[in-house]
């Protein structure tokens, strides 16, 4: 059973995406939260399993309760946006956020995202992910915050770097175990192995990052 946390400040949307939510025997809505603050109490309170977290929220915005709920490691959080508030997911992936969802998407996206979160991929949607990585790649790094810094790679392997370079244009494993000439499993166990060195909680921050530093 799957224990999701829904932060919505719209009540009509929230109640929606509950109803979703609870439609399929595997997912349990754990709590409803109006605001930020909310839900980083009823995190720390119910301990789900994912938090599905909207950008813009009252009294705390999505961005700086993902920060919360993630340094205190009380779940992991998948982003809700539509897609034009940049810099607002680009803020959520990099306080650690493990997905993201647009907000139009069908049910059965909503549900398929929740379930790949609460198994520890963080990979949403392959074409997605590329759409938002290119994003924030077309913008100057100033405008994002702190640039990267080159020297976070030294600790990675020469195989390690490749498969981040294709992770950082959305490749699914699949596709980069195609391109690498690897084994699926293969390539799944570097981007474990790459994600521990590098200090991240997710595939997408990896992407950005890869972005960032231009591979």
């Amino acid at each position: 059973m799957i224990r999701v946390l829904v932060a919505e400040d719209q009540s009509a949307v929230r109640a929606g995406l509950a109803l979703i939510l609870g439609s399929t025997p595997d997912i349990e809505v754990a709590g409803e939260a109006a605001d930020g603050e909310q839900a980083v109490e009823l995190a720390r309170r119910l301990r789900p399993d994912v938090v599905l977290m909207d950008v813009q929220m009252p009294v705390l915005d999505g961005v700086s309760a993902t920060r919360r709920i993630v340094a205190e490691q009380l779940a992991d959080v998948l982003v809700l946006t539509t897609f034009d508030l940049d810099e607002y997911v680009f803020g959520a992936l990099r306080a650690g956020a493990a997905g993201f969802l647009l907000k139009h998407a069908e049910a059965r996206e909503l549900l398929e995202a929740v379930r790949t979160v609460a198994r520890g991929e963080g990979v949403v949607a392959p074409a997605v992910t590329r759409r938002l990585i290119a994003e924030f790649a077309a913008g100057p790094v100033a405008d994002r915050g702190t640039a990267a810094d080159p020297a976070v790679l030294e600790d990675l392997t020469r195989r390690e770097r490749e498969v981040l370079g294709c992770v950082g244009e959305g490749l699914s494993n699949a596709e980069i175990a195609g391109r690498l000439d690897m084994a699926e499993g293969t390539v799944k166990t570097h981007v474990s192995r790459l994600l521990a060195k590098l200090g991240l909680r997710s595939r997408v921050q990896a992407a950005v990052l890869a972005r960032e530093l231009g591979l």
